[in-house]
């Protein structure tokens, strides 16, 4: 059974439009440069472990160490969105990953190059949470769930020119030439954003901050834990994303390549499709949840139980390799989880007040990239001690997929009666709110 969507627009709702449009879109811009970069490693992962002379587990510590420092900054990027507004975090957020991936670049040792990952996850964390709040800002609520999913797709699309384009590069102008070549679209989206970007449009500033501290920032933090839809987002968000984090991020060319016995060319455009089937699948997702809520958790239960379902097809597969057909369809499947872990913010959204979006986006955010930093690590730490058994690493999969969907399942019943009440309060109030 499904419900529509509430369509209700509230006095003070932003009107969207061209302009919004605009400003939203060099937002976006910014975040489709930070999956670059955030990206590129994973086109790179196997000349990185000849770069630099590494096992798999070492090669791992680059994307662990990246996903920790993003991890570990949602929550406070939450906060400093929610303080100081979106063009002032972007700004930091911009320079930061842009110094990371020309320090990569220009690395001479392995902990240099740890230390740009974790300087460019820094600045990515600034990112998509602040793109979040400046679409919510300048278009109306009921654009939420299509807003948030368009924005996953840019920057998916950001995915793409790491596997189509940073990929090949690599091959034709080597390492250093490469990175640091595409360090410079940092630098032109940071002119962007400083010059035209805004916070919110005129008429439609956002009520004062209350005082800074350490009391104002528990506040914020315990009402938007309190609520069980930031705590379902949560864990929607960390049982949906990661197959494919993982998969792209780091594993999916070495495992491609080495346990499946593809070339790089054909492993590549594997990767390319899981980001193709991810553009495609978003658009879908966006446009269904947004007329439909109801959907959202059996969307997202569906798509954990068909990628566990293609993940253990093909890793259990007797025979050397899996074939071909397999492969393509775990990796259009794997296209899916992107999209999904979008539904945790539509849990969480409705939630909270628009002064607490941030903090509350921020939490959301962190359970992928716990669940993908912690995988990330027990694939490479099970490669080793087991002599690069794909099999047996990849199984670690499911431990996370099992833990998420019992917590999905606990907490669904209590969103979904608190995020009805909060839908009639609001209209309430909307009756009562002169025009």
């Amino acid at each position: 059974m499904t419900s529509a969507a509430p369509t209700l627009s509230l006095p003070g709702d932003p009107p969207g439009g061209r302009r919004a449009a605009w400003i939203w879109g060099i937002g976006v811009a910014v975040y489709f440069v930070a999956i670059i970069f955030r990206t590129s490693l994973g086109v790179a992962g196997l000349d990185a472990a000849d770069r630099f002379d590494v096992n798999a587990s070492a090669l791992s510590t680059f994307s662990i160490l990246q996903l920790l420092v993003y991890a570990g900054m949602q929550i406070p990027v939450g906060l400093m969105v929610d303080r100081l507004g979106t063009k002032k975090v972007l700004t930091i957020g911009v320079v930061l990953f842009t110094l990371g991936q020309l320090g990569f670049a220009l690395s001479p040792s392995y902990g240099m190059a740890l230390a740009s990952r974790a300087l460019l996850g820094c600045g990515d964390a600034m990112t998509f949470i602040s793109v979040l709040r400046l679409g919510a800002r300048w278009f109306p609520a009921r654009r939420g769930p299509l807003i948030g999913q368009v924005a996953a797709l840019f920057g998916m699309a950001g995915n793409l020119v790491s596997t189509l384009f940073i990929a090949r590069a690599l091959h034709g102008f080597g390492w250093t030439t490469t990175f640091a070549g595409s360090a410079v679209a940092g630098v032109v989206v940071l002119v962007l954003l400083l010059l035209f970007l805004k916070d919110h449009p005129e008429g439609h500033e956002p009520p004062p901050s209350e005082h800074a501290g350490s009391a104002y920032v528990c506040k914020q933090l315990a009402a938007a834990w309190r609520e069980p839809g930031t705590r379902l987002g949560m864990w929607v968000h960390f049982t949906t994303q990661f197959p494919a984090m993982v998969f792209l991020l780091l594993w999916g060319m070495p495992f491609l390549v080495e346990a499946q016995g593809l070339s790089r060319g054909t492993a590549g455009e594997l990767l390319t499709l899981v980001v193709l089937s991810n553009m495609a699948v978003g658009l879908v997702y966006g446009q269904v949840i947004a007329r439909h809520h109801a959907a959202r958790t059996p969307l997202a239960l569906g798509t954990v139980a068909v990628t566990a379902l293609l993940w253990a097809a093909t890793i259990l597969h007797p025979g050397d390799h899996a074939p071909m057909w397999l492969l393509i369809t775990l990796c259009v499947v794997l296209g899916s989880c992107g999209p999904a872990s979008m539904i945790g913010f539509d849990f969480a959204r409705p939630a909270n007040p628009p002064e607490r979006q941030g903090t509350a986006s921020g939490i959301v955010n962190m359970g992928g990239f716990v669940a993908s930093m912690t995988t990330l690590f027990a694939v490479g730490v099970l490669l080793d001690a087991t002599g690069d058994n794909y099999r047996i690493a990849f199984a670690s999969v499911f431990v996370l997929e099992a833990f998420g969907v019992v917590q999905i399942l606990r907490l669904h019943a209590g969103a979904r009666h608190r995020e009805r009440d909060h839908h009639v309060v609001s209209r309430v109030e909307a009756v009562h709110v002169p025009v």
